[in-house]
């Protein structure tokens, strides 16, 4: 078996996806272990929504944010990037501010399945975005 990821590992990971790389997110822990991560994506004016609200995120790029901390919440565990099978957002309030911080648990990490459930917070440590998405289990 493969020891777990290191921070280096992870980071090399997430540059290898040219979207993720765009999306600029920064390592801000892991503990694979405990199948928790933590990510934060700071605002860049692509990700803005526009129509004369300045500083507010759009709703894509912290669906992306949920998603793609889920899928690392996971790949972690198993030592691999993983397919998402499917994630949903609730949009709790608007996000502001200069970045975004997910943090992701998993809840279950099965022989096929991993659930995980994600956080958003602004940097004024509001609590704007919840995520729940299911992962494949196997790396590759």
């Amino acid at each position: 078996m493969s020891a777990e990821p290191n921070a280096e590992t992870i980071v090399t990971w997430l540059k290898q996806s040219p979207f993720i790389a765009f999306m600029n997110l920064e390592l801000v822990s892991a503990d694979a272990q405990a199948g928790e991560i933590v990510m934060k994506m700071p605002m860049r004016a692509e990700f803005e929504r526009g129509g004369g609200i300045g500083g507010q995120f759009h709703g894509g790029p912290i669906a992306a944010l949920i998603d793609t901390v889920g899928d690392f919440a996971v790949a972690v565990v198993v030592k691999g990037g993983v397919p998402t099978i499917n994630f949903r957002v609730d949009y709790l309030r608007p996000s502001t501010g200069t970045y975004l911080l997910a943090k992701a648990r998993t809840r279950r990490v099965g022989r096929t399945v991993g659930v995980v459930d994600i956080d958003v917070f602004d940097d004024q440590d509001r609590l704007t975005a919840i995520g729940r998405g299911c992962y494949g289990a196997q790396p590759g």
